[in-house]
């Protein structure tokens, strides 16, 4: 499994609370659900690494 690189994420208390909802409903740790939406979201755009070779800039 690759490294992964570590750092702060400061967040709003109220957005923790639904982010830790949402994670508990899809049986993923606060940290996984973020990941998830972190790739997602990267995907949606076409700006993830596994999209490098079909990006055209």
């Amino acid at each position: 499994m690759p490294e992964k690189k570590t750092f702060v994420l400061r967040l709003n208390p109220e957005v923790y609370n639904s982010l830790e909802k949402w994670a508990a409903q899809e049986f993923r740790s606060v940290n996984g659900q973020i990941e998830w939406i972190i790739e997602k979201a990267l995907k949606d755009v076409k700006r993830h690494p596994s999209d490098k070779d079909k990006n055209i800039k």
